[in-house]
């Protein structure tokens, strides 16, 4: 395995872990276990567990971000826009049952370290302000001002991370899908 492959390696592995339990839920001995190597490898990449847990919020987001598409590419329609915000949260749902990895490190914000509480609001910052746009583009969001294009751009990631959040506490993947977006105003 190349260096840059155990670099990528270590990251996927944590991101899982993250997603799965929550920063405060992994160790560099787990991830170093999982990987196959020795944990003086991880902090090789990663001098400290501060520095690993904002790369992975970091490429999350970029990933993120890099799936919802450029702004000028997204759709004309307000629900199409909403749609597609709330499908990426759904698709790591359904898939993995995994959660929002900024979703889950939002929740320990409080307790994160600096670096990666900066990379988790980086991650919500990034995402309304590329709903915000979008709507900007629909026929509605021509119609309102830019605080109302706030507002449901906010209300729509907060519907998705809160379906993600009883989906899974529930056990049951069919609550992400009975959870209604809000709709303009």
């Amino acid at each position: 395995m190349t260096v840059q492959d155990m670099k990528e390696t270590i990251l996927r592995t944590a991101a899982t872990m993250i997603r799965s339990r929550g920063y405060n839920g992994f160790s560099f001995r787990e991830i170093a276990d999982a990987v196959g190597v020795k944990s003086a490898s991880v902090h090789y990449h990663f001098p400290t567990k501060e520095a690993l847990g904002a790369a992975v919020a970091r490429r999350y987001t970029e990933d993120f971000l890099t799936a919802l598409g450029p702004v000028d590419e997204a759709p004309l329609e307000v629900e199409a826009v909403q749609t597609r915000l709330h499908g990426q949260a759904r698709r790591s749902l359904v898939e993995k049952n995994l959660m929002c990895l900024c979703g889950m490190l939002g929740a320990e914000v409080a307790d994160l370290p600096d670096a990666v509480a900066a990379e988790t609001r980086r991650f919500f910052e990034r995402s309304v302000a590329w709903t915000e746009a979008a709507l900007a583009r629909t026929a509605w969001g021509q119609r309102v001002d830019a605080p109302a294009r706030r507002r449901l751009a906010l209300s729509t990631l907060a519907a998705s991370e809160g379906a993600l959040i009883l989906a899974r506490s529930l056990g049951d993947m069919a609550v992400f899908d009975q959870v209604d977006l809000p709709r303009p105003g």
